[in-house]
């Protein structure tokens, strides 16, 4: 738990210019004694990065400022304030609003069995369908990590009836599956998700030089590229978001704004359709 409060004292204090003992109490409900033992144990282990400015109530971040608990993304800090838990400024409430996207509705039976083969490293029998399969189809497969891939959750596994490493999105399982027996197919073994890949982005030469300078400055690129590393198999997924299409010649750079330069090394771990 401390390393939550440490967490939170740098993440206000880089982001909202100021960090209180007040913030702590309300965000955790800790007596001032401790919210005040929490900024000064901040401070032994980060002496460069706060100072106590009385006009302001509270520590600033200094110029010296290393961040040692949050990863600096600005995403980070705009997840904690969407967080219905979340507070903000005492004297100040950030607003803010969120998409309202369509829920994948997946049943706990199911993820409570595929938590458990890839505890225990079991193959699992499973009911599935797909856009293409829409009827159930039964098949046996090796689960070994879950994949979030922007708007939805998948399954990397292992299917016996491909005999191949495959993604399985989670909202398409149905019924409740089988825990079957131990086996010897791990995620070792996936040379997909073993195989790093780096995918090459730069603005679409169609654009004008200005327009380029703006997704440069977006995308904090060097000498005109962004690179962004990947594992293989997830290729795909990057490409969507990022809005790339590498098939459609005909869409306006306007629209796709960015290109992918090398396409040779990364088509052959592209895929036509999900499964």
């Amino acid at each position: 738990m401390l390393n939550k409060r440490l967490w939170f004292i740098e993440l206000i204090a880089w982001w909202e210019g100021r960090i209180a003992s007040s913030h702590l109490i309300k965000q955790f409900g800790i007596s001032r004694t401790q919210a005040q033992n929490d900024i000064a144990c901040y401070q032994s282990l980060q002496p460069n990065n706060l100072q106590y400015h009385a006009s302001h109530k509270g520590f600033l971040p200094q110029q010296s400022f290393v961040q040692a608990y949050i990863s600096g993304d600005v995403v980070e800090y705009l997840n904690w304030v969407s967080h219905k838990d979340a507070i903000t400024d005492i004297s100040t409430v950030l607003p803010y609003t969120t998409l309202a996207l369509p829920k994948r509705l997946v049943s706990a039976e199911i993820i409570r069995v595929l938590v458990s083969a890839i505890r225990q490293q079991r193959r699992v029998e499973v009911d599935y369908v797909s856009v293409s399969n829409p009827d159930r189809q039964g098949r046996i497969i090796v689960p070994h990590h879950f994949v979030s891939t922007g708007l939805r959750w998948h399954l990397r596994a292992f299917c016996e009836k491909s005999n191949q490493y495959r993604d399985f999105v989670l909202s398409r399982f149905r019924g409740v599956p089988d825990l079957l027996n131990k086996t010897s197919i791990s995620a070792t073994q996936d040379k997909g998700w073993n195989t790093q890949l780096c995918l090459e982005f730069q603005p679409d030469h169609r654009l004008k030089p200005a327009q380029q300078d703006v997704l440069a400055h977006d995308y904090q690129m060097r000498h005109g590229k962004l690179h962004i590393h990947t594992r293989a198999c997830l290729a795909q997924y990057v490409l969507q978001e990022m809005q790339v299409n590498i098939r459609d010649i005909n869409i306006s750079p306007e629209a796709q704004q960015l290109v992918l330069t090398n396409i040779d090394a990364v088509t052959p771990w592209l895929f036509e359709e999900k499964s």
